[in-house]
């Protein structure tokens, strides 16, 4: 989906996220792992928060997303920052890179919302194939505990001066995944009065273990697994797993689809 409404109030409704731990953590794991710099592709860049706090740091920015509405944002960010970033409209399963990769993050539940499995190894194939051997790719999911017992069946009311929204969410037990409806009710510019909009979209569970499995399988050595950004251990009620992998088989071209 375009993410049409949803990417004009997105800086809005993350404002909570704490953008400042995740950089400091990200660039953390790659520097344990050897990396310091270099060409870092932001799978699911979104408006680019992360993308730039990630090139103050020293990183040179391949921002991808399927958004041409969330990347319209991310681009009036980088000529306002006079960013030599790079974005690129595309899918992490139809990934396709000029040259090769540092290294790679995916933050903010990005790969939740990729709809089947055979996409999610296809995206972690493309990652493979255009990373640097020993290259490391640091990324983030919602875990089953989280839609099954906090986004479940709730509904979540965000109150800013801009924008009121109704989130509410519907959880499908059979097929692994949450169904997200988005009311957004946005206060006209010319006066006091709001504007109703609604979006939907949906996240994918999936299961720790399978994913460590398509890592492998896709040419990565799992490197570690943390609760969210932190340094702690998973626990059975770890709401957001951080995986950190390292690139240690290559990926051929013809094992693509």
């Amino acid at each position: 989906m375009s993410y049409d409404i949803f990417s004009s109030v997105y800086d809005i409704l993350t404002d909570n996220v704490d953008y400042q731990q995740m950089t400091d953590r990200i660039c953390s794991l790659l520097s344990q792992n050897g990396i310091n710099g270099g060409l870092l592709l932001d799978l699911g860049c979104g408006t680019g928060t992360l993308s730039f706090m990630l090139e103050e740091k020293g990183y040179e920015i391949i921002g991808v997303d399927p958004s041409e509405d969330m990347l319209s944002i991310a681009n009036e960010k980088k000529y306002e920052l006079n960013s030599p970033a790079i974005f690129l409209c595309q899918s992490g399963e139809n990934l396709d890179l000029y040259g090769t990769i540092d290294c790679a993050v995916s933050s903010l539940d990005t790969i939740n919302h990729i709809d089947s499995l055979d996409k999610v190894q296809e995206t972690f194939k493309r990652i493979s194939l255009f990373m640097n051997m020993g290259g490391i790719f640091v990324f983030d999911m919602n875990t089953p505990y989280k839609h099954k017992k906090i986004l479940g069946d709730n509904v979540f009311f965000y109150d800013m001066d801009e924008v009121y929204c109704i989130w509410h969410n519907s959880y499908d037990d059979k097929n692994f995944k949450t169904d997200i409806e988005l009311d957004f009710f946005i206060k006209n510019e010319d006066d006091d009065n709001y504007q109703r909009y609604n979006e939907a979209f949906s996240e994918y569970s999936y299961d720790i273990c399978t994913i460590i499995e398509m890592l492998n399988d896709c040419g990565f050595e799992l490197l570690g697994c943390y609760d969210d950004y932190t340094d702690n251990e998973v626990t059975y009620d770890s709401q957001r797993v951080t995986f950190v992998a390292k690139k240690t088989k290559t990926i051929f071209k013809d094992e693509l689809k």
